[in-house]
């Protein structure tokens, strides 16, 4: 695959956009863009004041209650979200090198798996946006007189969409597609350490057509512009991807206030690997599983349970596999892993790693930093049990653990005893088998013999610690609007 051309590489200025505006915070205050594969600065990005917000959702709620916007058919929004796919499909080099130099994550991930999903993404739910539609009830008559009952799909108001940084650009479109399909207007606030890709996306809009107002950025520290944004009374709902205990503290404020949320908060998911598993596939898909992003995924399958009978090869060639894998420089040719985001994952990473070894488990692959510049960090396999606190806990890190298991009753019974349920796999050529683990695995997605990025016409969602409420798919679409039941007597 070719690396990004030299017109590819632009950076976008970091500025907030506000009522069709590229404009600096209004103290003139900045963060500084860090280059995680060389801790060098990268770029500036205005941090974003509470002013600065307040004025962001005063623009996106005048569009929303009676500005064009509200007045646009659903068809003319199908057109404004078919135009932007467009736009991405023609810019995928540089929102794919904006997404690798920003993360440190090799450009071949983003440039073939999430861009041109962020294109699918924006088609898919144009088609929907004309298709939001009520229903009619035939009842009795109310009091002696005709009743004729209807429901309104309508759209929710304004949306706070805050994303995190391992996936900034899919993760916009999830929540900016289903949105605007609706016809809700958005302020998006990106993670502080990966905002470019999302500033070039909203500039994408801004091309597109999309009115002022409808879509507004506004980049800074979560302490701040996050905090402005999920208190503002003018927000109809919060859509936030991110951790756990960021998450209960927005749903906190959020309740005071009754706002609308969905919570997508990470997961410690399973993958089982039973006595019939397609090996070459199986260990393949699973080191992806652990070490695509550098681990940094919300669906990391970084709990293996292997059938005892199976352990030995399967860990030897895990073993192998992770060892062979090419850490370096996100834009070389044959690099395979990139690097952690910042400097505090690297110490949160190292962290856990120390903890495993002083619980007892047994480190057979990686486990160091890489001693170069840049957040380098080895593919790193436990052997462990599922009590120990790298099984618990979500590194959110090129980390996994192997787990033999008996049969298919401890495999079920060790994936279900975790405080997270996003999401899970199962190898397996039994199909009777899989069908019994997908009814009873605990998470809400489940791959049979493979593992990947979820598709835009599927519901994302979590259960238990994961998340509440749904994106993607007609649910996460729906969950955009209100329902509103009109009832006429004649």
């Amino acid at each position: 695959m070719n690396m990004p051309s030299d017109k590819a590489r632009a950076l976008p200025l970091g500025a907030l956009y506000i009522d069709g505006e590229w404009r600096n915070a209004e103290d003139g205050g900045t963060i500084a863009v860090i280059n995680p594969s060389t801790e060098e600065q990268l770029a500036t990005l205005s941090a974003a004041t509470a002013n600065d917000v307040a004025a962001a959702v005063v623009a996106a709620r005048a569009q929303v209650d009676g500005g064009p916007w509200s007045r646009l058919s659903g068809a003319e929004r199908g057109k404004l979200l078919w135009r932007l796919a467009d736009l991405v499909d023609a810019n995928r080099e540089n929102l794919a090198f904006l997404e690798a130099i920003d993360i440190g994550r090799p450009y071949f991930e983003p440039y073939t798996f999430e861009i041109p999903l962020v294109a699918d993404t924006f088609r898919h739910f144009a088609g929907w946006a004309d298709k939001i539609v009520g229903q009619t009830f035939n009842l009795p008559d109310f009091a002696g007189r005709p009743r004729h009952s209807y429901t309104l799909r309508q759209p929710l108001g304004v949306i706070a969409a805050i994303t995190p940084w391992n996936a900034p650009t899919m993760i916009a479109s999830w929540k900016l597609a289903t949105a605007l399909a609706a016809g809700n207007t958005v302020v998006l606030k990106p993670a502080e350490d990966a905002s470019l890709s999302t500033i070039r996306l909203v500039q994408l809009a801004e091309e597109a057509g999309f009115p002022p107002g409808v879509i507004n950025l506004v980049t800074g520290t979560g302490s701040i512009a996050g905090d402005a944004l999920v208190r503002h009374a003018g927000i109809d709902k919060i859509s936030f991807t991110g951790s756990p205990e960021v998450g209960r503290t927005i749903s906190a404020i959020a309740s005071q206030s009754f706002k609308k949320v969905s919570l997508e908060l990470g997961g410690k998911s399973p993958q089982i690997m039973r006595q019939d598993a397609d090996l070459d596939l199986a260990i393949g898909g699973a080191a992806i599983s652990f070490f695509a992003n550098q681990g940094q995924t919300c669906a990391c399958g970084s709990r293996l349970f292997v059938h005892r009978s199976l352990a030995n090869e399967v860990t030897q060639r895990l073993v192998e596999a992770a060892r062979a894998i090419r850490v370096g420089d996100p834009f070389a040719p044959d690099t395979q892993m990139g690097t952690l985001i910042n400097a505090a994952q690297m110490r949160r990473v190292t962290g856990y790693v120390e903890k495993g070894i002083d619980e007892g488990a047994k480190l057979i692959a990686g486990g160091s930093r890489l001693a170069q510049p840049g957040f380098f960090f080895q593919p790193t396999i436990f052997l462990g049990s599922n009590d120990m606190t790298i099984a618990r806990e979500e590194i959110f890190g090129p980390v996994a653990t192997i787990i033999p298991f008996e049969d298919d009753e401890e495999a079920l019974r060790l994936a279900n005893d975790t405080n997270y349920g996003l999401t899970s796999v199962v190898w397996t050529r039994d199909l009777a088998a899989a069908n019994h683990y997908a009814r009873s695995l605990r998470a809400g997605s489940v791959w049979i013999n493979a593992w990947g990025p979820p598709h835009p016409a599927l519901p994302w969602l979590g259960v238990k610690t994961s998340g509440l409420g749904e994106e993607l798919g007609l649910s996460g679409l729906l969950a955009n609007t209100a329902e509103k039941t009109v009832s006429m007597v004649a």
